[in-house]
């Protein structure tokens, strides 16, 4: 969730909960919002050259606003400017009805669940990553809500999760109540430096976390390793930002090698990691919720195309789309433009449905366009005359 929509919806809640400054402390200190790292984590940080006067950085500068008129602007034109008509379908979106359990004897498969969550079965392993199973990505119930028919699995449908992948600690990325359900069922949790602290406060034991820095590996069993690596974005679950570090993932195993980027902007982090650990089999990319002015948050469709290539990416699959609208831009507007800036680059773009179970090979098939039949019927159940 990038800031300026964590802005909305506190405001909102705010209001709503009380109309002074004391209700929305009380709103703020709820058990969802997490915990900030205690003295003793920012002690450990300290060794980190990625934490620097209390907070961690981006490998490079990266403003937050590239527009005028700083933060206040930025949060007026979220809130009061014209947005496409068509961020959120009007109609169900096609899915797939797999059951993760099901997925229990196969090898290598992969399954989607729209935005940035994926269920991973790797080497034996089970693996998930950013699950978001509720129905808005946001603090309260009435902002962010998920996409029709996006819906396909809750915490109940999950398998035993042998390890648990948190990208970064905003609302779209680890959602508290999905977490806290799934807590039963998940062995291990692998995350950046700090999200530990969120972890401990909801329940899961200290010996069950494992924070790593970037570059920083662990062995995840099977054979399987998993790296953390850099990525360009921020963190915080409330007004405080930057206490935990952000960041993708490469998963290895013996016969398939696997990257997830997690949230972030274009950068020469692409490139270095493409030299220090490409080619991959498949990377899945931010490739959606962006605008110019917060391009350096989050990737242009474009940006990513170029990133798969820079990475090695022998198959690129776009994320953080399809279930969510935290951005002005439509709803299918990043399969487009990623879809035509992949003519001729040297991987194979995979669009599947979420909720598809994607056997993972070094070459998988092409997935049709899916995203044009829909905006077809979206048409065709418009009134005559409307656009």
């Amino acid at each position: 969730m990038n800031r300026r929509t964590l802005l909305k919806t506190l405001g909102a809640a705010a209001g709503v909960t009380a109309l002074g400054a004391g209700g929305g402390a009380l709103f703020l200190h709820q058990e969802k919002f997490g915990a900030l790292p205690d003295a003793a984590d920012v002690q450990r940080f300290a060794a980190s050259p990625h934490f620097k006067d209390g907070k961690f950085v981006n490998l490079v500068p990266t403003p937050m606003n590239t527009g005028e008129g700083g933060t206040l602007k930025l949060w007026a034109d979220f809130l009061f400017s014209k947005k496409a008509e068509d961020r959120i379908p009007s109609i169900p979106l096609p899915v797939s009805q797999v059951n993760p359990a099901s997925l229990a004897g196969e090898k290598d498969v992969l399954q989607w669940y729209g935005h940035s969550s994926f269920f991973l079965r790797l080497h034996g392993l089970s693996i998930l990553a950013d699950p978001v199973f509720s129905l808005n990505a946001s603090p309260v119930s009435f902002t962010t809500g998920a996409f029709p028919g996006t819906a396909v699995v809750q915490a109940s449908d999950m398998p035993a999760i042998d390890w648990l992948f948190l990208s970064h600690d905003h609302w779209d990325h680890l959602d508290f109540p999905t977490v806290t359900a799934l807590r039963p069922k998940i062995k291990n949790v692998v995350c950046g430096l700090g999200t530990g602290a969120h972890l401990r406060l909801w329940g899961f034991e200290k010996s069950r976390i494992h924070e790593l820095d970037w570059h920083d590996a662990l062995d995840l069993g099977n054979g399987v390793s998993l790296t953390f690596l850099p990525g360009r974005h921020f963190s915080g679950r409330g007004l405080t930002r930057d206490r935990s570090l952000w960041g993708g993932c490469l998963l290895r195993g013996p016969d398939f090698a696997f990257l997830f980027s997690g949230d972030g902007g274009y950068g020469p982090h692409f490139k270095e990691i493409g030299k220090q650990y490409g080619p991959v089999d498949l990377a899945l990319l931010d490739c959606g919720q962006y605008n110019e002015n917060w391009r350096h948050v989050h990737m242009f469709p474009e940006e990513a195309c170029q990133a798969a290539e820079e990475i090695g990416a022998r198959q690129f699959m776009p994320v953080h789309i399809g279930k969510f609208s935290i951005a002005y831009h439509s709803w299918f507007d990043p399969f487009r433009r990623a879809l035509k800036a992949s003519k001729g680059r040297a991987y194979q773009l995979l669009t599947p449905l979420i909720g598809e179970a994607v056997t993972l090979t070094k070459h998988i098939a092409p997935f049709p366009a899916w995203w044009e039949t829909v905006i077809t019927e979206e048409g065709a159940q418009k009134p005559a005359g409307q656009k």
